[in-house]
This record gives C-alpha cells, sequence and structure tokens, in this order.
C-alpha cells in the first residue's frame, strides 16, 4: 500500500557537505526521499501523513558500524580489564549461560537504546542471531547481522558454517529489506586459516559480505607474526577473505603495508575509538586510513566495553581524540566526523549508494533535534552543534523508511516497561 509522508523541519543536513541553515521539507514516498526542498511544501497535501517539526533539524540516521547488540546484558560485568582477560575471563563465561529468549531480550534492550540515539542502522555480529533478527523485525530498526563464528577445531567451524547458512538463508533481504546479512568470523586468532577459507567460499556462494575483528590489540598482531609470520590483515588476504567484500572493525594496530592491503581491496574498516579505549587497545590511525583513501565507518561495539550505545558519543570522540593524539586541530573536522557516522558507515556495512543522507532517492532514514536545546544555542555552523555539542537526550524524533519508531522521544514499536522487565529476569539469572 503506498505511502507518502511529508516532514517540515526548522533546519536540515542533508549530508556533511549540505546543510540548510532554514525551514525546509521532506517528501518522502514509500519510504524512499523523493522530494528535499527550502520553506514550506508547495504541492498538493491531499492523502499526506504530515509531521510538522518547525523546532526540529532533520539530519540522515546514524549508522553503527559495529556492535554486538545482546551484550547489552553484559554492561558492566566486566569492566577496567584488557581485551583478553575480559573476553576470557567475563564474556565467555557469562555469554554460555544465554539462552535464545536472553538475546531476544537483550536485542531488543539495544534496539531501545539506539532508537532514543537517534541511531537507525546498526551492523551486530553475535549468536542465536535468529532471536536477535526477530527483535530487529519488530523494532522497526535497519540492521546488518551476521552469526558470530568462533571455533579452533573442525566440529565448531562447521556448526558455525552451517549455521550462518541457515541464518542467511532465512533472514536475507527480511523485514521489507530492512534486514540484511553478511558472514561473521570472529578473528583470525578465534578462526582457524582453513576456517577462514571456508568462510571466503561460502562468501562468493552465498553473494553475501563479510565482518571480522582485525588487529584490535598489540598482543594479537604480535602472536600472528608468530604463529603465521604476517599480520592479522595480511592473514586475512592470504586465506583469501579480501577476494570478497570485508567490513573489518577496529583495525588499531596497523602498518602502512596493512593500509595498502585494505586499500588495494577496497576493505573497509568500523572506527571504535571509546571500546578501544576503554579496553585499552590504543588508538587506530584512522587519519592515515582516511588520507590513503579508506572508507572508515564509526562503531560503538558492544555495550559490554563502551558501555553505551551512543553514537553522538563516538562522532564527537573521533573528532577530538585524533586532534590530541596527533597535536592537529584539523586532523578530523566536524563534517568528517559527521559524514563518517553517516554515509561512510552506511558504506562500510555495504548499504546502497545514498543511503546516510538524506537526498532524493535515499532510504527515508530520518533523526530529529530539538533546536531550542540548550546545544543549539546560539547556531553558527549546524554541523558544529551536532558533532561537538549535541548528544543523545536531543533527539525527538526517529524514522526508518519514513516510519516513526520515535515520535516526541517516546517509542513507538517497543513495549519498554517488557524489556525493562525482562531484562531484570535476565540480571537475575546472570548472578545466580
Amino acid at each position: 500500500m503506498s505511502q507518502s509522508v511529508l516532514m517540515e523541519v526548522g533546519a536540515l543536513i542533508q549530508s556533511a557537505g549540505q546543510v540548510m541553515h532554514e525551514p525546509a521539507y521532506l517528501l518522502i514516498r514509500d519510504g524512499i526521499i523523493a522530494e528535499v526542498g527550502r520553506g514550506r511544501y508547495a504541492g498538493p497535501r491531499e492523502g499526506l501523513t504530515i509531521y510538522r517539526r518547525p523546532q526540529a533539524l532533520a539530519m540522515p540516521g546514524l549508522v553503527n558500524a559495529h556492535g554486538h547488540a545482546a551484550m547489552t546484558l553484559l554492561r558492566g560485568v566486566g569492566d577496567d580489564l584488557p581485551l583478553m582477560t575480559w573476553l576470557e575471563e567475563r564474556m565467555f563465561p557469562n555469554e554460555a549461560k544465554l539462552t535464545e529468549d536472553a538475546i531476544y531480550w537483550g536485542t531488543l534492550l539495544a534496539c531501545w537504546e539506539m532508537i532514543q540515539s537517534g541511531t537507525t542502522c546498526f551492523t551486530d555480529m553475535y549468536f542465536m542471531m535468529h532471536s536477535a533478527a526477530r527483535a530487529v523485525e519488530e523494532s522497526g530498526l535497519r540492521a546488518v547481522l551476521s552469526w558470530g563464528m568462533v571455533g579452533m577445531d573442525a566440529t565448531s567451524y562447521q556448526q558455525g558454517i552451517r549455521n550462518s547458512r541457515a541464518f542467511i538463508g532465512q533472514w536475507n533481504g527480511r523485514a521489507n529489506g530492512r534486514i540484511t546479512t553478511t558472514l561473521g568470523p570472529h578473528a583470525p586468532y578465534t578462526c582457524p586459516p582453513d576456517h577462514l577459507a571456508m568462510v571466503a567460499e561460502l562468501s562468493a556462494e552465498l553473494d553475501v559480505p563479510i565482518q571480522i575483528h582485525l588487529s584490535e590489540t598489540k598482543v594479537e598482531v604480535d602472536n600472528s607474526l608468530r604463529d603465521y609470520g604476517r599480520s592479522p590483515i595480511a592473514h586475512a588476504a592470504a586465506c583469501g577473505l579480501f577476494e570478497r567484500p570485508v567490513l573489518a572493525a577496529h583495525c588499531v594496530h596497523v602498518s602502512t603495508e596493512d593500509i595498502d592491503l585494505l586499500l588495494q581491496h577496497d576493505v573497509r574498516v568500523a572506527h571504535n575509538p571509546q571500546s578501544n579505549l576503554k579496553l585499552g587497545s590504543g588508538v587506530a590511525p584512522v587519519v592515515a586510513m582516511k588520507q590513503a583513501g579508506l572508507t572508515v565507518g564509526l562503531g560503538t561495539d558492544g555495550a559490554a566495553s563502551n558501555n553505551n550505545l551512543d553514537m553522538f558519543e563516538e562522532m564527537r570522540l573521533a573528532a577530538t581524540l585524533h586532534k590530541g593524539v596527533l597535536q592537529d586541530a584539523t586532523a578530523i573536522p566536524a563534517a568528517t566526523a559527521f559524514a563518517m557516522a553517516t554515509e561512510d558507515s552506511a558504506r562500510s556495512v555495504f548499504l546502497p549508494s545514498g543511503h546516510g543522507t538524506l537526498t532524493a532517492g535515499a532510504k527515508a532514514d530520518i533523526t530529529l533535534l530539538d533546536l531550542n536545546s540548550t546545544h543549539f544555542q546560539p547556531t553558527f555552523d549546524l554541523l558544529s552543534n551536532v558533532v561537538y555539542a549535541a548528544g543523545a537526550d536531543d533527539v525527538t524524533d526517529v524514522f526508518v523508511d519514513g516510519q516513526p519508531l520515535l515520535l516526541h522521544r517516546e517509542p513507538v514499536t517497543l513495549d519498554t516497561e517488557r524489556i525493562r522487565y525482562e531484562v531484570r529476569a535476565i540480571q537475575e539469572k546472570l548472578l545466580r
């Protein structure tokens, strides 16, 4: 059934390079932006669902390029620990206790948090992903999902291949196309070379991309050099992964040769500044990556290592962290950070061209911010206000495919009281 929506706002950011500091409108037909204009819409209004928000800023919905949604259930379980200790002593034992029901409710909690903070699309690598996909379908969000594969023996990685094949067959393109899928080998240190080679073959067979953690810590790189005589990035390439489209999460400890290899194969990178800092992993050389021509998106990672899913925080941190590290105030300008959180993240998770912008022909995934907020007083530069001042508390409305998920700060698609109740019950089970 055809649906037409008119959205009238006080200002609009189409993309990092197109900003309207004045009233504007968006005309949406069947979930696609049909027209963007300044001032009031002059066409006929019959049959239109109209959202008048004269004190709102419309911007592209934020795209979270790396995370593990159901890890909201483990928020605060293993703080202040290095990565491998955090994984082996806190995450893996607690994850072993999670059920399909827990994954469902943990993913719904993540969806609630992301909707309230202006994220319209996220990528997820975890397990029991049928439950996660159900949660995404019900939430109305867009998501790029993969079944995380871990296993150093033939039995476990054959099972991972079977799980992934079944999951992709059932969910790729579901929810009116809002759900797409990838393959998700966890990392070279949890997947042996023959497993990675099998993943590359399956990616070609099923015609889906791959997402993987690469070069997150110095220990990981040192161990890869010891075991394989090459960096994790060179190792992934040698296993055939880079013959397929790949999203590489983290890429903190990379050499010039690694960057050249990523560029040669058009590997996209998900930068996770807050998680990398909190786990003591380091700071990815994002400026060098971008100067080389790599596509670099932004992600929060899971809520167990962040500890929230607020992409405004990641955007601000990406814009400021590299200035400090390089002692260069021009390192990541506001417009670059905004693009990393929107259109670059969309490109990194293999969404169609135009996604992450509010331009004609793009999906109508839209976040509205309150221009009456203190963070927009005064406004000399809207991008500056969004990146350096605004936050999740300024989000008032969220739309995906032109459909409302948040109206006047109230979730539309989620039973938040039920989510809160179920998550508390899961916490009690984990404590026991």
